[in-house]
């Protein structure tokens, strides 16, 4: 499979979350899940399995921290971060909610201008990747192939 082909198959097994209620530490489609359950829940589909259990994690497990414990879990099982220009539909961003904080958010690039995550209080979304997002970005990954 392409990866063009192996991206468009990721954003259809993300849309099909839309919708899916937020729940810190949950990873079931349409029922709930966080940012880091959406990325479990489209390995899981393309995969058969994780490739590993997450820990338990609190709410504010980055402030409390100091480990840059998302982008070293992607690290280890999508491979080195890609550059940003390399971007397509299907990989994986991860982001820090500002400026030197540690990145505690992921979503999957729909578009070059769109991707969809698990926002906190609500569901997971297709948002528009407008300049504000785009600068928070820590990391590109991309799914191995399939």
């Amino acid at each position: 499979m392409t990866i063009e082909a192996q991206g468009q198959r990721i954003v259809t097994i993300a849309r099909g979350w839309i919708g899916t209620p937020y729940r810190h530490q949950a990873s079931r489609k349409g029922v709930g899940c966080d940012c880091l359950g959406l990325v479990r829940g489209i390995w899981r589909d393309l995969y058969g399995k994780e490739p590993e259990d997450p820990v338990p994690y609190s709410a504010d497990w980055a402030e409390r921290g100091g480990a840059e414990r998302l982008l070293e879990a992607a690290m280890r099982h999508f491979g080195p971060a890609l550059p940003l220009g390399d971007a397509r539909a299907g990989d994986v961003i991860v982001l820090r909610w500002k400026t030197g904080a540690i990145a505690k958010h992921a979503g999957i690039l729909s578009g070059p201008d769109m991707f969809i995550h698990a926002y906190e209080q609500a569901a997971v979304v297709e948002s528009p990747l407008v300049s504000a997002w785009r600068r928070r970005i820590a990391g590109v990954f991309r799914f191995p192939p399939a």
